[in-house]
């Protein structure tokens, strides 16, 4: 790509991923120019202020960091209960936002996020990456060819293991939906690029311990001719090793198992589906496959490339407002809240 660099700061350092998307941010800067980070919680500066990602940045207030002089677009990784008002405010400065997830407790505050930057054309960006990942992206790609037929049925899980971590399930016990708040969305972002806003979502939420966290759920997503299914976990043991999308259509079947590597093979071991067909098509004979997707590589590289092609005017959004809208209130729902 050319053209100049995209100046973006970052607001916020509590979110689990700030640090990788600095890196990643850091790590583009071809494509980035970071203009400084700001963190106003004394507790987020003591206990992530010192990381290497953000030596020899500029500390500013949020404020400083707004009136940055040609500053474009602000990637917002705050703790969880701060990114929708935080995003607010840059909308109302006129800047692209690089959202990460989720998008907040209230459907009426998202709904002026986004309202507010289609008025303004600005990009808003959610922060769900699989949307990147290529094996995910095969499967998606398998359904809008049609090579699956009709899609009736989709099984996706997304889990881990949290039990010892009381510090963590404390965190997490603060939001009404629990772990499914936090990580259903990965998922529910998924189904509904494939089969559309549901009809109905009913959620099945539970807790294996008396300490405040809804710690695994289900999520059943109606429609017409089809349903999805969403399970989430903090308690699941090795449940990263677990994670997987299966989609089942009249003509075919691919499941993806792990979703993404865990641990060390994280960026080393490469993706596969399984694709099973019917009938064949152009690309793939009847009968079972497994299709090699490669590494993942990055986790948020290929987000980021998109965010700053997107700012420059070289791609539409490929997640409109509606889309964005549309997966959030699912989610909610999933999670049981009032929308």
């Amino acid at each position: 790509m050319n053209g100049k660099r995209i100046r973006i700061g970052q607001i916020g350092i509590g979110h689990n991923h700030a640090q990788g998307k600095m890196e990643s941010l850091r790590g583009l800067d071809g494509l980035f120019e970071v203009v400084g980070v700001a963190e106003s919680d004394p507790e987020w500066i003591r206990k992530r202020g010192g990381l290497t990602c953000y030596e020899g940045l500029s500390r500013m207030t949020e404020e400083e960091l707004l009136h940055t002089p040609g500053l474009q677009a602000v990637a917002v990784e705050t703790d969880g209960f701060e990114l929708v008002p935080t995003a607010l405010r840059c909308a109302e400065h006129g800047l692209h936002i690089h959202l990460d997830k989720p998008g907040g407790e209230s459907i009426s505050e998202f709904k002026k996020l986004l309202g507010l930057c289609e008025s303004r054309s600005l990009a808003i960006q959610q922060a769900y990456v699989y949307r990147y990942n290529p094996a995910v992206r095969f499967c998606l790609d398998a359904v809008r060819n049609g090579w699956l037929g009709d899609i009736f049925e989709i099984h996706a899980v997304m889990s881990r293991y949290d039990g010892d971590n009381l510090e963590y399930r404390r965190w997490l016990a603060q939001f009404k939906g629990g772990a499914m708040y936090i990580f259903a969305g990965y998922l529910i972002d998924l189904i509904l690029l494939m089969l559309g806003r549901p009809q109905k979502t009913t959620p099945f939420l539970k807790q294996t311990r008396d300490d405040g966290l809804i710690d695994n759920g289900l999520a059943v997503l109606e429609y017409e001719r089809a349903t999805a299914t969403v399970r989430v976990s903090v308690e699941e043991i090795d449940g990263m090793k677990h994670r997987r999308l299966i989609v089942c259509g009249t003509n075919g079947t691919v499941e993806l198992c792990p979703i993404e590597p865990p641990g060390a093979d994280y960026y080393t071991q490469p993706l596969a589906v399984r694709l099973t067909l019917k009938t064949g098509n152009e690309k793939y004979a009847s009968g079972t496959h497994r299709v090699d997707c490669g590494v993942l590589g990055g986790r948020y590289e290929g987000q980021l490339i998109e965010f700053a092609r997107i700012i420059r005017g070289e791609i539409p959004n490929p997640y409109s407002y509606q889309h964005e809208y549309r997966v959030h209130e699912a989610l909610l729902s999933a999670c049981g809240y009032s929308l």
